[in-house]
C-alpha cells in the first residue's frame, strides 16, 4: 500500500484504516493536493460567508473592501471548513450552497475540511437529530442511508474538482449522532456502524482520486476524562479514521492549560494528527457561559492575543501532533458577530494577522 496522503499531509506514520476497521479495506489515498498542504493549518469556517456576501455584506481589510475569502488568503489563511447539511431550512448548508462555496474557495488555493452533520439542522451533544427524510428509518436503513448521502455528496463535489482534503463524519459527535439510533453512551455498536458507513460512502464517493483524510470531532478540548472515554471505545468499536478533531472554546472547555494537557494526552495515546476544528473568543462583552473570569480581555486586542496563545498551544503539542486550528465562523452576523473577527461595520480586526507570513 502506498502512502496516504494523511501521512504526507501530516508527515508522520499512520496505521492503515483497514487495519483499524477489522472489515472491508479503506483505501489508504495517494498523493494529492492534501499532501502538499501546508505544515500548519490555518483555517475557518466559513459556512455563512456566501450567505452573508449574497445578501449585500461587504468585508473590508484596512479599510478597502474585498471578497472575505480573498481576505482571510490574502492573511495566511490556507484551509476552510464547510459544513453540509441533509434539507436544512432557514440555514443555507444545502449541497448546492456548499458546492458554490467550495469552487470559490479552491480556485483561491484554499484546502477543504467538508463537515458533514447529517441532520437538517444544528448537529451538537445537545442536538443531533435525525433528518426528517429518515425518521421512520430503521438501524440498518439508516445506515445504508448515511452510506448513499456521504457517497453521493463526495460524488458530487469530485465532479465538479473540488474535491475535499479532509471530511468530518459527523459534527461534534460526543454524544453520538442520529438520535436516537445512534444516541450515546447507550449505543455505540449502532454509533460505530453509522460512523463506518460514512466512511466507507466517503470511499465509495472518491472514484479514482486519493480518499480524503477522515476526520472524527468532539468537542472536550480541555476535557481528558471525557476525550479518553471516547476515543478509547470508538477505536475498540473498529471505526477507521486518521484525525482527531475537537473544538475549544474557553467558556465551554477549560483554560488554556486544561487545552495543553489534553493535547499532551491525545498525542501520547492516540499517537495521532490533532486539529482544533473549531475556536473563537469575543472582541466585545458577551454572554459569560461560565461565570468563570476570562484568561484574556473580551477586546480586538484580547481576541488576538487569545488566537496566538490558542496556536502556539497547539504547535507544542508532543511530537508535532497539533496540526491545525480552524476558527469558527470568522465572518459572524446577529447574535454570534462578537465572535467573529470583523467588527460591527465588516472592518476586519487584530486578530486576522495572526497567520501573517512574515
Amino acid at each position: 500500500m502506498r502512502l496516504s496522503s494523511v501521512l504526507l499531509l501530516f508527515g508522520l506514520p499512520l496505521t492503515p484504516l483497514a487495519a483499524q476497521s477489522g472489515g472491508a479495506p479503506v483505501s489508504a489515498p495517494k498523493d494529492h493536493a492534501a499532501a502538499r498542504a501546508p505544515y500548519f493549518i490555518a483555517g475557518a469556517d466559513v459556512s455563512f460567508l456566501r450567505d452573508l456576501e449574497s445578501k449585500g455584506v461587504v468585508f473590508k481589510d484596512g479599510g478597502q473592501a474585498k471578497p472575505g475569502l480573498e481576505i482571510l488568503r490574502s492573511h495566511g489563511y490556507n484551509w476552510i471548513r464547510l459544513r453540509i447539511m441533509n434539507e436544512p431550512s432557514p440555514l443555507p448548508n444545502t449541497l448546492a450552497y456548499t458546492l458554490a462555496e467550495a469552487k470559490a474557495a479552491k480556485a483561491l488555493g484554499f484546502r477543504l475540511l467538508l463537515d458533514f452533520h447529517y441532520s437538517d439542522d444544528w448537529a451538537d451533544p445537545e442536538h443531533e437529530r435525525t433528518p426528517k427524510a429518515w425518521a421512520k428509518l430503521s438501524h440498518d436503513e439508516l445506515v445504508k442511508a448515511v452510506f448513499n448521502f456521504s457517497r453521493d455528496t463526495v460524488t458530487a463535489f469530485r465532479l465538479q474538482g473540488t474535491m475535499p482534503d479532509m471530511v468530518q463524519v459527523g459534527n461534534e459527535v460526543t454524544a453520538g449522532m442520529l438520535w436516537p439510533d445512534g444516541r450515546l453512551p447507550d449505543r455505540w455498536e449502532q454509533f460505530a456502524e453509522l460512523v463506518t458507513a460514512g466512511v466507507r460512502g466517503v470511499e465509495a464517493g472518491k472514484g479514482d482520486l486519493p480518499r480524503p483524510a477522515i476526520m472524527i470531532h468532539i468537542d472536550r478540548g480541555g476535557d481528558i476524562e471525557r476525550t479518553q472515554w471516547f476515543y478509547d471505545h470508538l477505536i475498540v468499536n473498529h471505526v477507521p479514521f486518521d484525525v482527531i478533531g475537537q473544538s475549544y472554546y474557553p467558556w465551554w472547555q477549560g483554560s488554556l492549560e486544561d487545552l495543553r494537557k489534553n493535547l499532551a494526552f491525545m498525542a501520547t495515546r492516540y499517537k495521532k494528527p490533532i486539529v482544533l476544528a473549531e475556536t473563537a473568543y469575543d472582541w466585545h462583552y458577551g454572554e459569560d457561559f461560565s461565570g468563570k473570569k476570562r484568561e484574556f480581555p473580551e477586546t480586538p486586542e484580547g481576541q488576538r492575543e487569545y488566537l496566538a496563545a490558542v496556536v502556539e498551544v497547539v504547535k507544542q503539542t508532543p511530537n508535532g501532533l497539533g496540526r491545525g486550528v480552524f476558527w469558527w465562523e470568522p465572518m459572524a452576523d446577529g447574535a454570534i458577530a462578537k465572535r467573529g473577527i470583523f467588527d460591527d461595520e465588516h472592518n476586519a480586526l487584530p486578530v486576522i494577522q495572526v497567520f501573517d507570513r512574515p
